[in-house]
């Protein structure tokens, strides 16, 4: 990626955020508390610390984007209220929107419908993968 597209995409994943990783003191609160610590190649001070430094190519390419269960253990845990998940949730929506129209439209939605799945599924699908 050139240096104006990292800066794009920097921007774009702190807008969708809503969170200012200035404010991380990295003490590693957080990435103590994660459940999911040991099946993560970033940690959750790591996202937060990445994003602000713009090494974006890294986390846009890891698997540890998808290995946040997004429990907010580490808000819990975070003297400062950082919130590394909604980091880690907007660098997830970033690689998913750089992936083009491959979501669901509403109209192929009960197609794939099943009595096992929970509407929060749905719901949760639309939020994240809309445009």
């Amino acid at each position: 990626m050139l240096k104006s597209e990292i800066e794009q995409a920097r921007n774009q994943i702190l807008e969708i955020s809503g969170v200012n990783p200035k404010k991380c003191m990295v003490c590693g609160k957080c990435s103590g508390t994660c459940p999911n610590y040991d099946a993560m190649e970033y940690h959750p001070h790591q996202f937060v610390q990445m994003v602000e430094n713009g090494e974006i190519e890294k986390l846009l390419q890891s698997k540890s984007t998808y290995a946040c269960l997004s429990c907010f253990a580490c808000l819990e845990r975070c003297p400062r209220q950082v919130e590394p998940t909604k980091i880690i949730e907007a660098v997830r929506q970033f690689v998913e929107r750089q992936k083009g129209n491959l979501h669901l439209p509403a109209e192929k939605v009960p197609e794939v419908l099943d009595d096992d799945m929970p509407q929060q599924a749905i719901v949760s699908a639309f939020r994240k993968y809309k445009k």
